[in-house]
């Protein structure tokens, strides 16, 4: 990581950048065949960044047609993949050189903060992309133990046109999660940005275009869910589609796949996290710590944020003592300003949606304030266990404490939720921490810290949180791929072949 600009520094960047506002399709930006455009806003200011292209179904329809020319010519889908790997790499190396420019695109497109695009986003969006690439070839196919007259092949193949619908939580690293496993199987993909959060993804598809993937192979269009997601989830053509976002559009995706073509549907949706701290855990500041910054981390915009804080009463003190203290190293205010570590929620619809929570009779330890588009970290005592604040996906920086009496009964409260993303469990006895991590039924599990482990570990939920597949990890290239068995008899004779 380079370091940290003053604010100044990053403000006379975001004066100078060329913002890219039109869809990409087929190499090169065009707008929308309707010619309407859409604001992308500031959340921090309220400014107009950009006038995007509003496209729709006939732009969707363009996108898939090119998309689907590129795989069936072979451009990229038969591409050896070796030369498919050093594409990406040298795509890996454009963001590097680009990685300010498209840290502060992130920042004033999303309101997150610059220390945060600066120190996670872009360096990880680099990363993930090229931990796929390096994976291209590394990934082998396999022969079954038939006899000694058939020999027996399964392979990997690319499943062909892909749409990869992104949340405007992590604009960029969604992107790579998603574009680097697809383009490494030799896919060709429609990506549809979160309409809040378009710029950095076109960025990035000029970038791929320079790096030398195809025309065709690499598409971003522009819009909102209904003119554009809905499209792309109903189209014919589309193989195969990959969701981040909320438990409801997912639910849509899988019905828009039933009434079309039944094309393959991997969904990461929402989460009610739980991070369980028993008595017998060492070291309680580190366990705040931990408990901050997975409740505030990106404004607690995070699929994965420990929103419920579910704690042993004799310990319960000690640490609500140690989490306001650690809570005070998190200012809020300008994105661009590096000291901040909490910005602006992404919109104003969405800051509406999270102030509600906060008028909801619970008692406050922390925070609760909001103002024009800025929440304070906010901590909440909740007696109540069907409160809104803990049933409901909150997605702002807002923590709800309960307090538990044993073991058992952290388990059974951990897993009262529709929801299995991600969860946290704090103890040093390891049996304690080895059967609470079985007994809790989440896609990830975290021991003495928070987290969602790193990109060679597939990340997906069980129940409302997750279906059909995983992100990260050799997993994640099972969504872009079709598993195909290929049958060779060896045999001379007539008789043996039918034997």
């Amino acid at each position: 990581m380079s370091e940290l600009l003053t604010t100044e520094e990053y403000k006379a960047i975001a004066k100078g950048l060329s913002v890219p506002d039109q869809a990409f399709i087929d190499g090169s930006f065009r707008p929308a065949k309707s010619g309407k455009t859409f604001e992308s806003l500031n959340p921090a200011t309220g400014d107009v960044i950009a006038n995007v292209a509003a496209c729709a179904a006939e732009d969707v329809d363009f996108a898939v047609e090119k998309a689907r020319d590129a795989f069936e010519d072979g451009r990229w889908s038969r591409l050896h993949p070796g030369e498919r790997k050093e594409v990406l790499i040298r795509l890996a190396k454009l963001i590097q050189r680009n990685a300010r420019e498209l840290a502060v695109l992130e920042s004033l497109d999303s309101g997150k903060t610059i220390y945060d695009c600066e120190t996670v986003d872009v360096p990880e969006t680099i990363h993930v992309i090229k931990w796929h690439a390096e994976l291209i070839d590394k990934i082998y196919d396999q022969v079954s133990p038939a006899s000694d007259n058939h020999i027996a092949m399964i392979v990997r193949e690319p499943v062909g046109v892909v749409g990869l619908v992104l949340p405007w939580n992590f604009p960029l690293l969604m992107l790579a999660w998603k574009i680097g496993p697809a383009l490494a199987a030799g896919c060709s993909v429609i990506v549809k940005p979160a309409e809040e959060t378009s710029l950095t993804a076109l960025r990035i598809a000029e970038l791929a275009m320079e790096a030398g993937v195809p025309a065709g192979v690499l598409n971003v269009v522009t819009g909102t869910g209904p003119e554009v997601g809905e499209p792309l989830g109903r189209h014919m053509d589309v193989d195969a589609l990959s969701f981040t976002g909320s438990t409801e559009t997912g639910r849509r995706f899988l019905r828009y796949a039933a009434e079309s073509n039944l094309k393959e549907v991997t969904l990461e949706m929402g989460g009610k996290n739980p991070a369980i701290v028993l008595d017998d855990a060492e070291n309680l500041d580190r366990v705040a710590a931990h408990i901050v910054n997975g409740a505030f981390w990106n404004m607690g915009e995070n699929c994965s944020a420990s929103s419920r804080l579910i704690v042993q009463k004799g310990v319960k003190d000690a640490l609500l003592d140690r989490i306001y203290a650690h809570a005070r190293e998190w200012p809020m205010g300008d994105p661009l300003d590096p000291v901040n570590r909490v910005g602006a929620l992404v919109s104003a619809a969405h800051y509406d949606k999270v102030c509600s929570y906060l008028d909801k009779g619970q008692k406050v330890l922390l925070g609760g304030k909001a103002k024009a588009g800025f929440v304070e970290p906010t901590i909440l005592d909740v007696s109540d266990r069907d409160a809104v604040q803990v049933r409901e996906e909150i997605f702002g920086p807002v923590l709800s404490v309960l307090t538990v009496d044993s073991f058992d009964e952290a388990i059974a409260l951990a897993n009262d939720t529709p929801y299995g993303l991600a969860a946290s469990i704090f103890t040093s006895n390891v049996k304690k921490a080895i059967r609470g991590a079985r007994a809790v039924r989440a896609g990830t599990v975290t021991v003495n810290s928070f987290g969602e482990g790193d990109i060679s570990t597939p990340f997906g939920g069980f129940k409302s949180s997750g279906f059909g597949g995983r992100d990260n990890g050799i997993q994640a290239h099972d969504q872009y791929t079709q598993v195909k068995t290929i049958w060779v008899d060896l045999s001379d004779d007539a008789d043996e072949a039918v034997d």
